[in-house]
């Protein structure tokens, strides 16, 4: 493609990688077109932030195509990952460490099955404190780091599949932690790591996140995405 099919507008689906943050692989492929392109500017975002300890689709829009955004990002959106059931850490995933553990010997295959069914459909949800969104000028995650308490509104999110596709008991007797694989089909602003520290409450125990994985958004697929790397190569390659 020329600079002109990016500035007139492009859809590019990535494979966002581990650790990275949304914004840091918009910066990175804005600076890449400009570099390649010779371009003083051009428009670059994304469409719905993934946090840094998530991989998966990115919808990154450039040009014109930046105006369409909000229609992407309020599409229904797939995710598998993994929850840790007997635990929780303040940043409901691995940023933070573990502060407290639960049981989990009452704990059955069948009660984590019927408790899936708790959260079918519309359903309201706390985000996370250690999340981008902001109040009174400041991120979630500001206040959070700093120690601050803060009131957070529940949101209303809607979720149309949840399926749980495996769950590994092994080590339960020695550590009392349960694994759990999943599934889930969910509306815009839905908080997977908050779906994980409910659902670990909702069977009188504790969970966190440990992976999560964004598969499709709307009828895109992670599986047409390229990664930031591939795609580098291919501009690298346009411009010898």
């Amino acid at each position: 493609m020329t600079a002109e099919d990016y500035l007139s507008g492009q859809v590019l689906l990535i494979d966002k990688p581990l650790h990275w943050t949304s914004f840091q692989v918009v910066n990175k492929l804005r600076w890449e077109l400009k570099q390649t392109f010779k371009l003083k500017n051009i428009k670059v975002g994304h469409a719905g932030t993934l946090d840094p300890l998530a991989t998966g689709l990115l919808i990154i829009c450039t040009g014109k195509m930046t105006k369409q955004i909000d229609t992407f990002q309020a599409q229904i959106k797939e995710y598998t990952g993994t929850l840790i059931l007997g635990s929780t850490t303040p940043s409901y995933d691995l940023e933070t460490a573990i502060n407290e553990t639960f049981p989990t010997a009452h704990i059955s295959s069948e009660l984590i099955e019927d408790t899936t069914k708790k959260f079918m459909g519309d359903i309201q949800q706390y985000p996370p404190v250690f999340s981008a969104i902001k109040k009174d000028g400041k991120r979630l995650y500001e206040f959070a780091r700093a120690g601050e308490d803060v009131e957070i509104k529940a949101r209303s999110v809607s979720i149309s599949e949840f399926e749980i596709t495996k769950i590994d008991t092994s080590a339960q007797l020695s550590t009392g932690s349960i694994t759990i694989d999943f599934r889930v089909v969910c509306s815009k602003g839905t908080y997977i790591r908050s779906l994980a520290h409910d659902f670990g409450k909702a069977l009188q125990s504790g969970a966190h996140l440990s992976a999560l994985r964004r598969t499709k958004i709307g009828a895109f697929d992670v599986a047409s995405a390229t990664s930031v790397e591939d795609f580098i190569k291919g501009l690298n390659n346009q411009s010898i």
